[in-house]
């Protein structure tokens, strides 16, 4: 689920110079814009809107009003598609690490989309871009316990609304290059009947040493401001490989066996890294590389929107797919499934 204000990337690149009003970062803000590989985005607001977003409040009245909408969309059509409705739902896990709400988004649209009132909620902040793969193994958790039962993964991520107008930094800079706006929900069903798309097999977690200052926030006076290291691609070429290879050896698989590689569009450099650290040709990513350049990295909402055009495709019947992410902490997520 997307934002209907679509962007292509050049005109993105521009507001943004006009909103720094700073001519002086023009040349590397222009190409660091294009080393993101990022053709469009979808933005929650109208790009002369984020010239009106006085200060931190402003911009999470407009995350909270717009998650709401945007979530709202992306629960019920993810429910109605599984062949159920939203009462149906036993437990929603929700999460996001672009604005603050207290209910939590899952909270202030249940009534609206028709949730039950005794529906378990369980929302999750900030595990940002990791948290559409561990919401998924999340939810392989809940079923495992309570296998006659209905749960949702719901994902908002609206990036643009953490724009610091004062913030020069590289890491900002690319951040305002790479990040885009959108959602996305799953729908997970323990043993019922009827059920379609990939099976959850396992699910493995990996939180790296001395690696907090990799991927972030800092919260200020003026907002979110984001953390982002150089590092990144080194510490994925460093650890990913021998996690991927360990896990998939515990089930008696290899890469080779893998029919699909569900991965997290992090950016040109970590789509890279991660096919350095699995020997990948690129063409066994295509997918991320086309999410990355059709919208931008969602954060938690991408690796979901890469599973959606995987499940397009249909894999061979049968076979294993991996679905990896990473994020904050610096940690991975790795979810074993196999298709239908």
């Amino acid at each position: 689920m997307l934002p209907e204000h679509r962007y292509e990337q050049s005109e993105i690149t521009q507001a943004f110079l006009d909103v720094l009003g700073d001519r002086g970062v023009e040349p590397l803000v222009r190409r660091l814009h294009t080393s993101c590989k990022v053709q469009a985005r979808h933005l929650a607001l109208p790009l002369p809107d984020y010239r009106t977003l006085a200060d931190f409040g402003a911009a999470n009245d407009a995350f909270i009003e717009h998650a709401c909408a945007l979530g709202a969309r992306a629960l019920q059509d993810a429910v109605a598609e599984a062949g159920l409705t939203p009462a149906d739902v036993d437990a929603v896990y929700f999460t996001t690490v672009t604005g603050i709400a207290t209910p939590s988004i899952e909270a202030r649209i249940a009534q609206q989309v028709g949730l039950r009132p005794d529906v378990k909620r369980i929302p999750m902040f900030g595990l940002g871009c990791v948290a559409g793969a561990a919401g998924i193994a999340r939810l392989h958790d809940y079923l495992r316990g309570a296998p006659g039962e209905v749960a949702v993964l719901l994902s908002v991520e609206l990036c643009s609304l953490t724009l610091q107008r004062g913030d020069r930094s590289v890491p900002h800079l690319v951040a305002s290059g790479l990040f885009g706006d959108g959602a996305a929900a799953v729908v997970a069903c323990g043993d019922r009947r009827g059920a379609f798309g990939p099976s959850v097999v396992d699910s493995r977690s990996h939180l790296y040493p001395d690696s907090q200052r990799t991927m972030g926030w800092d919260v200020t006076g003026a907002g979110l401001n984001i953390v982002l290291d150089v590092n990144v691609p080194a510490v994925v070429r460093t650890y990913l490989g021998e996690d991927v290879r360990g896990f998939l050896a515990d089930h008696g698989l290899t890469t080779a066996d893998v029919s699909a590689w569900v991965c997290h569009p992090g950016g040109p450099k970590v789509i890279e890294a991660v096919q350095d650290a699995l020997g990948l040709p690129a063409n066994a990513v295509e997918l991320t590389w086309r999410s990355l350049a059709a919208v931008g990295n969602l954060s938690s909402a991408s690796v979901l929107h890469v599973l959606r055009d995987t499940i397009d495709k249909h894999p061979p019947s049968g076979t294993p797919g991996l679905v990896i992410a990473m994020g904050p902490g610096f940690c991975a997520e790795l979810v074993l499934i196999r298709w239908p």
